[in-house]
Protein backbone atom coordinates (compact mmCIF):
# COMPACT_ATOMS: atom_id res chain seq x y z
CA UNK A 1 0.00 0.00 0.00
CA UNK A 2 1.26 3.45 -0.82
CA UNK A 3 3.16 5.08 2.06
CA UNK A 4 1.97 8.23 3.79
CA UNK A 5 -1.49 9.76 3.65
CA UNK A 6 -3.43 9.16 0.45
CA UNK A 7 -4.16 12.52 -1.27
CA UNK A 8 -6.86 11.16 -3.61
CA UNK A 9 -10.61 11.02 -3.15
CA UNK A 10 -12.74 8.11 -4.36
CA UNK A 11 -16.23 8.05 -5.90
CA UNK A 12 -18.13 4.75 -5.91
CA UNK A 13 -21.47 3.50 -7.15
CA UNK A 14 -22.99 0.13 -6.24
CA UNK A 15 -25.96 -1.43 -8.03
CA UNK A 16 -27.54 -4.56 -6.54
CA UNK A 17 -30.41 -6.34 -8.27
CA UNK A 18 -31.97 -9.78 -8.39
CA UNK A 19 -32.20 -9.54 -12.20
CA UNK A 20 -28.49 -10.48 -12.18
CA UNK A 21 -29.84 -13.84 -10.99
CA UNK A 22 -32.86 -13.83 -13.34
CA UNK A 23 -35.31 -13.02 -10.55
CA UNK A 24 -37.59 -10.24 -9.29
CA UNK A 25 -38.49 -10.77 -5.64
CA UNK A 26 -37.65 -10.01 -2.01
CA UNK A 27 -34.50 -7.81 -1.90
CA UNK A 28 -35.08 -6.72 -5.47
CA UNK A 29 -32.91 -3.61 -5.86
CA UNK A 30 -30.35 -1.47 -4.11
CA UNK A 31 -28.28 1.49 -5.25
CA UNK A 32 -25.67 3.44 -3.31
CA UNK A 33 -23.39 6.36 -4.14
CA UNK A 34 -20.35 6.96 -1.95
CA UNK A 35 -17.65 9.59 -1.66
CA UNK A 36 -14.45 9.10 0.31
CA UNK A 37 -12.49 12.37 0.63
CA UNK A 38 -8.67 12.34 0.58
CA UNK A 39 -7.11 10.84 3.65
CA UNK A 40 -5.31 14.14 4.15
CA UNK A 41 -8.66 15.89 4.70
CA UNK A 42 -9.69 13.96 7.83
CA UNK A 43 -10.20 16.70 10.48
CA UNK A 44 -8.04 16.63 13.59
CA UNK A 45 -11.13 16.50 15.80
CA UNK A 46 -12.27 13.31 14.04
CA UNK A 47 -8.86 11.74 14.68
CA UNK A 48 -9.16 12.83 18.30
CA UNK A 49 -12.55 11.18 18.66
CA UNK A 50 -11.26 8.02 16.97
CA UNK A 51 -8.26 7.89 19.30
CA UNK A 52 -10.66 7.99 22.23
CA UNK A 53 -12.68 5.01 20.96
CA UNK A 54 -11.32 1.84 22.64
CA UNK A 55 -12.18 -0.34 19.64
CA UNK A 56 -10.02 1.68 17.25
CA UNK A 57 -6.27 1.19 16.94
CA UNK A 58 -4.13 4.25 17.60
CA UNK A 59 -2.03 6.17 15.04
CA UNK A 60 -3.55 4.43 12.00
CA UNK A 61 -4.68 5.45 8.52
CA UNK A 62 -8.11 7.03 8.77
CA UNK A 63 -10.81 7.58 6.16
CA UNK A 64 -14.30 9.05 6.21
CA UNK A 65 -16.92 7.85 3.72
CA UNK A 66 -20.28 9.48 2.99
CA UNK A 67 -23.02 7.50 1.25
CA UNK A 68 -26.53 7.99 -0.09
CA UNK A 69 -28.62 4.99 -1.09
CA UNK A 70 -31.96 3.32 -1.57
CA UNK A 71 -33.10 -0.27 -1.04
CA UNK A 72 -36.41 -1.89 -1.99
CA UNK A 73 -38.13 -5.11 -1.04
CA UNK A 74 -41.16 -6.83 -2.55
CA UNK A 75 -42.99 -10.15 -2.30
CA UNK A 76 -42.50 -12.82 -4.95
CA UNK A 77 -45.73 -11.92 -6.78
CA UNK A 78 -45.84 -8.17 -7.46
CA UNK A 79 -48.90 -7.92 -9.73
CA UNK A 80 -51.74 -8.54 -7.18
CA UNK A 81 -53.02 -5.37 -5.51
CA UNK A 82 -53.43 -7.32 -2.26
CA UNK A 83 -50.09 -9.02 -1.54
CA UNK A 84 -49.82 -12.46 0.02
CA UNK A 85 -49.65 -11.79 3.80
CA UNK A 86 -47.36 -14.81 4.19
CA UNK A 87 -44.73 -13.30 1.89
CA UNK A 88 -42.20 -10.52 2.47
CA UNK A 89 -43.90 -7.10 2.75
CA UNK A 90 -43.34 -4.24 0.33
CA UNK A 91 -40.79 -1.85 1.84
CA UNK A 92 -38.29 0.81 0.83
CA UNK A 93 -35.40 2.51 2.62
CA UNK A 94 -33.85 5.82 1.59
CA UNK A 95 -30.79 6.59 3.69
CA UNK A 96 -27.61 8.56 4.24
CA UNK A 97 -24.53 7.09 5.89
CA UNK A 98 -21.34 8.44 7.42
CA UNK A 99 -18.55 6.02 8.25
CA UNK A 100 -15.09 6.24 9.76
CA UNK A 101 -12.49 3.58 8.92
CA UNK A 102 -9.27 3.08 10.86
CA UNK A 103 -6.72 0.85 9.16
CA UNK A 104 -3.40 -0.76 10.02
CA UNK A 105 -1.36 -3.17 7.90
CA UNK A 106 -3.43 -6.08 9.25
CA UNK A 107 -6.72 -4.75 10.66
CA UNK A 108 -9.65 -2.58 9.60
CA UNK A 109 -12.00 -1.03 12.16
CA UNK A 110 -15.12 0.75 10.99
CA UNK A 111 -17.97 2.54 12.66
CA UNK A 112 -20.97 3.67 10.60
CA UNK A 113 -24.04 5.73 11.36
CA UNK A 114 -26.98 5.30 9.00
CA UNK A 115 -30.03 7.56 9.14
CA UNK A 116 -32.94 7.28 6.73
CA UNK A 117 -36.64 6.73 6.25
CA UNK A 118 -38.65 3.57 5.69
CA UNK A 119 -42.03 3.73 3.96
CA UNK A 120 -43.58 5.85 1.17
CA UNK A 121 -41.09 8.67 1.87
CA UNK A 122 -38.32 6.34 0.65
CA UNK A 123 -39.72 6.75 -2.91
CA UNK A 124 -39.18 3.04 -3.57
CA UNK A 125 -42.70 2.77 -5.01
CA UNK A 126 -42.06 5.47 -7.62
CA UNK A 127 -38.56 4.18 -8.38
CA UNK A 128 -39.61 0.62 -9.09
CA UNK A 129 -42.62 1.61 -11.21
CA UNK A 130 -40.47 4.02 -13.25
CA UNK A 131 -37.79 1.39 -13.91
CA UNK A 132 -40.36 -1.27 -14.78
CA UNK A 133 -42.01 1.05 -17.30
CA UNK A 134 -38.64 1.72 -18.92
CA UNK A 135 -37.83 -1.99 -19.12
CA UNK A 136 -41.38 -3.12 -19.98
CA UNK A 137 -41.40 -5.37 -16.92
CA UNK A 138 -44.27 -6.52 -14.73
CA UNK A 139 -46.16 -3.69 -13.03
CA UNK A 140 -45.90 -3.78 -9.22
CA UNK A 141 -49.40 -3.09 -7.89
CA UNK A 142 -49.11 -3.82 -4.16
CA UNK A 143 -47.14 -0.79 -2.94
CA UNK A 144 -50.28 0.56 -1.25
CA UNK A 145 -49.66 -1.99 1.51
CA UNK A 146 -46.00 -1.15 2.12
CA UNK A 147 -44.57 -0.39 5.56
CA UNK A 148 -45.51 2.98 7.03
CA UNK A 149 -43.16 5.95 7.19
CA UNK A 150 -40.64 5.58 10.00
CA UNK A 151 -37.31 7.22 10.78
CA UNK A 152 -34.60 4.58 10.66
CA UNK A 153 -31.31 4.70 12.57
CA UNK A 154 -28.54 2.08 12.65
CA UNK A 155 -25.15 2.24 14.39
CA UNK A 156 -22.68 -0.40 13.21
CA UNK A 157 -19.19 -1.51 14.14
CA UNK A 158 -17.03 -4.03 12.25
CA UNK A 159 -13.46 -5.34 12.52
CA UNK A 160 -11.63 -7.34 9.85
CA UNK A 161 -8.20 -8.99 10.13
CA UNK A 162 -6.40 -9.00 6.79
CA UNK A 163 -3.59 -11.46 6.21
CA UNK A 164 -4.49 -13.75 9.10
CA UNK A 165 -3.33 -16.41 6.66
CA UNK A 166 -1.17 -15.56 3.62
CA UNK A 167 0.23 -17.84 0.90
CA UNK A 168 1.56 -17.70 -2.68
CA UNK A 169 0.02 -20.58 -4.67
CA UNK A 170 0.92 -20.75 -8.38
CA UNK A 171 2.90 -17.53 -8.03
CA UNK A 172 -0.25 -15.59 -7.00
CA UNK A 173 -1.11 -13.90 -3.72
CA UNK A 174 -3.66 -15.50 -1.39
CA UNK A 175 -5.11 -14.24 1.88
CA UNK A 176 -7.83 -15.09 4.37
CA UNK A 177 -9.66 -12.26 6.15
CA UNK A 178 -12.10 -12.98 9.00
CA UNK A 179 -14.47 -10.29 10.26
CA UNK A 180 -16.93 -9.74 13.09
CA UNK A 181 -19.49 -7.01 13.55
CA UNK A 182 -22.56 -5.73 15.34
CA UNK A 183 -25.37 -3.40 14.24
CA UNK A 184 -27.93 -1.83 16.57
CA UNK A 185 -31.02 0.14 15.55
CA UNK A 186 -34.70 0.00 14.69
CA UNK A 187 -33.90 -0.99 11.08
CA UNK A 188 -31.34 -3.73 11.77
CA UNK A 189 -30.04 -5.27 14.98
CA UNK A 190 -27.71 -8.23 14.50
CA UNK A 191 -24.31 -9.73 15.22
CA UNK A 192 -22.20 -11.17 12.41
CA UNK A 193 -19.09 -13.19 11.72
CA UNK A 194 -17.55 -14.08 8.37
CA UNK A 195 -14.49 -15.09 6.38
CA UNK A 196 -13.25 -13.88 2.98
CA UNK A 197 -10.73 -15.74 0.80
CA UNK A 198 -8.95 -13.96 -2.08
CA UNK A 199 -6.47 -15.02 -4.72
CA UNK A 200 -4.92 -12.79 -7.38
CA UNK A 201 -2.62 -9.79 -7.66
CA UNK A 202 -2.42 -6.55 -5.62
CA UNK A 203 -4.52 -7.85 -2.72
CA UNK A 204 -3.43 -5.14 -0.23
CA UNK A 205 -5.24 -2.43 -2.23
CA UNK A 206 -8.49 -2.99 -0.28
CA UNK A 207 -10.50 -5.33 1.95
CA UNK A 208 -12.67 -6.59 -0.88
CA UNK A 209 -15.14 -4.69 -3.08
CA UNK A 210 -17.89 -2.56 -1.53
CA UNK A 211 -21.36 -3.91 -0.82
CA UNK A 212 -24.58 -2.46 0.51
CA UNK A 213 -24.99 -3.51 4.14
CA UNK A 214 -25.66 -6.07 5.35
CA UNK A 215 -23.39 -8.10 5.10
CA UNK A 216 -19.69 -7.09 5.46
CA UNK A 217 -19.22 -4.25 3.00
CA UNK A 218 -15.61 -4.38 1.79
CA UNK A 219 -14.18 -0.90 1.19
CA UNK A 220 -15.30 1.85 -1.18
CA UNK A 221 -11.73 3.18 -1.19
CA UNK A 222 -8.74 1.38 -2.68
CA UNK A 223 -5.03 2.17 -3.01
CA UNK A 224 -3.49 0.24 -5.94
CA UNK A 225 0.22 -0.57 -5.96
CA UNK A 226 0.27 -1.19 -9.72
CA UNK A 227 -1.50 -0.04 -12.88
CA UNK A 228 -3.33 -3.37 -13.24
CA UNK A 229 -4.53 -5.69 -10.50
CA UNK A 230 -7.14 -8.37 -10.06
CA UNK A 231 -8.39 -11.00 -7.68
CA UNK A 232 -11.09 -13.62 -7.27
CA UNK A 233 -12.83 -13.96 -3.93
CA UNK A 234 -15.25 -16.13 -1.99
CA UNK A 235 -16.74 -15.23 1.36
CA UNK A 236 -19.26 -16.57 3.84
CA UNK A 237 -21.01 -14.69 6.62
CA UNK A 238 -23.51 -15.66 9.26
CA UNK A 239 -25.79 -13.25 11.11
CA UNK A 240 -27.80 -13.66 14.32
CA UNK A 241 -30.72 -11.31 13.69
CA UNK A 242 -32.71 -9.72 16.51
CA UNK A 243 -34.40 -7.02 14.41
CA UNK A 244 -35.11 -6.56 10.70
CA UNK A 245 -37.76 -3.93 10.06
CA UNK A 246 -38.28 -5.21 6.51
CA UNK A 247 -39.51 -8.52 7.96
CA UNK A 248 -40.71 -7.56 11.46
CA UNK A 249 -42.66 -4.54 10.22
CA UNK A 250 -42.88 -1.05 11.68
CA UNK A 251 -41.62 -0.48 15.21
CA UNK A 252 -44.44 1.64 16.62
CA UNK A 253 -47.40 0.88 14.29
CA UNK A 254 -49.18 -2.19 13.04
CA UNK A 255 -47.99 -3.13 9.57
CA UNK A 256 -47.48 -6.15 7.33
CA UNK A 257 -44.86 -8.55 8.71
CA UNK A 258 -43.63 -12.12 8.60
CA UNK A 259 -41.85 -14.32 11.12
CA UNK A 260 -38.14 -13.88 10.46
CA UNK A 261 -35.53 -16.57 10.90
CA UNK A 262 -33.02 -15.69 13.64
CA UNK A 263 -30.03 -17.04 11.72
CA UNK A 264 -29.20 -15.96 8.15
CA UNK A 265 -26.18 -16.86 6.02
CA UNK A 266 -24.62 -15.40 2.86
CA UNK A 267 -22.24 -17.02 0.40
CA UNK A 268 -20.53 -14.56 -1.97
CA UNK A 269 -18.48 -15.28 -5.09
CA UNK A 270 -16.94 -12.66 -7.33
CA UNK A 271 -14.01 -10.80 -8.84
CA UNK A 272 -12.43 -7.35 -8.80
CA UNK A 273 -10.29 -5.73 -11.51
CA UNK A 274 -8.28 -2.52 -11.09
CA UNK A 275 -7.04 -0.61 -14.14
CA UNK A 276 -5.06 2.48 -13.17
CA UNK A 277 -7.42 4.54 -10.98
CA UNK A 278 -10.63 2.57 -11.63
CA UNK A 279 -11.83 -0.58 -9.88
CA UNK A 280 -14.72 -2.70 -11.19
CA UNK A 281 -16.11 -5.58 -9.16
CA UNK A 282 -18.96 -8.04 -9.38
CA UNK A 283 -20.33 -10.17 -6.53
CA UNK A 284 -22.94 -12.92 -6.77
CA UNK A 285 -24.74 -13.52 -3.48
CA UNK A 286 -26.59 -16.61 -2.30
CA UNK A 287 -28.68 -15.89 0.83
CA UNK A 288 -30.42 -18.46 3.00
CA UNK A 289 -34.14 -18.20 3.74
CA UNK A 290 -34.93 -15.16 5.88
CA UNK A 291 -38.49 -15.86 7.04
CA UNK A 292 -40.84 -18.74 7.77
CA UNK A 293 -42.75 -19.87 4.70
CA UNK A 294 -40.15 -18.57 2.22
CA UNK A 295 -40.21 -21.04 -0.65
CA UNK A 296 -36.50 -20.93 -1.52
CA UNK A 297 -33.27 -19.11 -0.84
CA UNK A 298 -32.59 -15.80 -2.61
CA UNK A 299 -29.87 -14.92 -5.11
CA UNK A 300 -28.84 -11.52 -6.44
CA UNK A 301 -25.86 -9.69 -7.91
CA UNK A 302 -23.86 -6.63 -6.92
CA UNK A 303 -21.89 -4.49 -9.40
CA UNK A 304 -19.60 -1.71 -8.17
CA UNK A 305 -17.43 0.87 -9.91
CA UNK A 306 -14.97 3.03 -7.97
CA UNK A 307 -12.71 5.79 -9.32
CA UNK A 308 -9.86 7.73 -7.74
CA UNK A 309 -9.32 11.35 -8.63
Amino acid sequence: MAPGRDPDGILSVIIENDLFANGDRHYTNGIQFSYTPPETSVPDWVNGVADAVPLFNQGTKRRITYSLGQKMFTPREIEPRTPDPRDRPYAGFLYANAGLASETATTLDRINLTVGVVGPASLADETQKFVHRLTDSRTPRGWGSQLHNELGVVLSYNRAWRGLYVASPFGLAFDATPDVGVSVGNVYTFGSAGLTLRIGADLPQDYGPPRIAPPFQGTSYFEPDRSFGWYLFASAQGRAVARDIFLDGNTFRDSPSVDKKPLVGDLQLGFAVTVSDVRIAYTHIFRTKEFDGQDKADTYGSLSVSARF
